[in-house]
C-alpha cells in the first residue's frame, strides 16, 4: 500500500506556523503529526491547546496527536475538541490503558498506543484488538533530530505478527529519524504511517521531500 506520511509540526518554523501548515495542506502529506510534551514524561515541553487550536484553524488534513505526557486521560476530551482526529497515548504513562483507549474512542477519535524504544510489543497482547494504531518510537522521545534506532525493524515485524495473530485492525506508525534511506525498509517490514519532522522541514524543498516519501514503497 502507499504509505501515509505525517510531517511532525514540532520541527516547523513556529514564527511562520500558518505558512508551514498551509504548505502541508498543498503537499502530498496525509496527516499533520502533533507532538505534545509536558516536561514530565519526557524532558522537554512543546506546546498545548492554544497552539493546537491555531493549527486547527488552518489545517485541511487530519491531526494526528501524540501525547508524550503523564496522566493523558485528564486531557483526552480537550485535545479532541482542539482538533485531534487520532490520539496516541504512551503505554508507559497509562495505569489503565484499556480504559484510556475506550475514552479516546468515545470522543469519536481513533485511538493509538505509543511504545518507547525499550518497550516490548508483547505488552500489547491484551489490548491490540481494540486499537486503531500502534506508534513505535524509533528514537527516544522528547527531542527532534535524533538518530534512528535500528532495532525498530525487528519490532515492526513482531508487532505485525501480533496484529495478524489477533486479527487486529491496527495500523503501524513509525516516529523518529525517518528519512528517504530507511523509509523503504520500514514499509517493507510492515509500517503503514511514517512520521518525519526534521527531514521534511530542513529540506530545501519540503513538498518534494514529502512526495519522495510517498513513493518509498514503490
Amino acid at each position: 500500500m502507499t504509505p501515509l506520511i505525517a510531517p511532525s509540526v514540532l520541527a516547523s518554523d513556529f514564527a511562520n506556523l500558518q505558512a508551514e501548515v498551509e504548505m502541508l495542506n498543498k503537499s502530498q502529506a496525509d496527516w499533520l503529526h502533533i507532538d505534545i510534551m509536558d516536561g514530565r514524561f519526557v524532558p522537554n515541553i512543546s506546546f498545548g491547546f492554544p497552539v493546537m487550536e491555531a493549527i486547527q484553524r488552518y489545517a485541511q488534513k487530519p491531526m494526528d496527536v501524540h501525547l508524550m505526557i503523564q496522566e493523558p486521560e485528564l486531557y483526552i476530551e480537550r485535545f479532541r475538541a482542539a482538533g485531534a482526529d487520532t490520539i496516541s497515548v504512551h503505554i508507559e504513562a497509562c495505569n489503565h490503558l484499556h480504559r484510556t483507549v475506550q475514552q479516546i474512542q468515545a470522543t469519536g477519535a481513533k485511538a493509538g498506543v505509543a511504545l518507547n524504544p525499550h518497550t516490548s510489543v508483547q505488552l500489547l497482547e491484551d489490548v491490540i484488538q481494540d486499537l486503531d494504531m500502534v506508534l513505535l518510537m524509533s528514537v527516544n522521545p522528547g527531542f527532534g533530530g535524533q538518530k534512528f534506532i535500528h532495532n525498530t525493524y525487528r519490532k515492526i515485524e513482531a508487532l505485525k505478527d501480533l496484529i495478524i495473530t489477533r486479527n487486529s485492525k491496527a495500523i503501524i506508525e513509525i516516529d523518529g529519524g525517518v528519512n528517504q534511506d530507511n523509509a523503504p525498509l520500514l514499509l517493507e517490514k510492515g509500517a503503514d504511517v511514517l512520521v518525519a519532522g526534521s527531514f521534511v522541514f530542513t529540506s530545501s524543498d519540503p513538498l518534494q521531500t514529502i512526495a519522495d516519501l510517498k513513493l518509498s514503497s514503490k
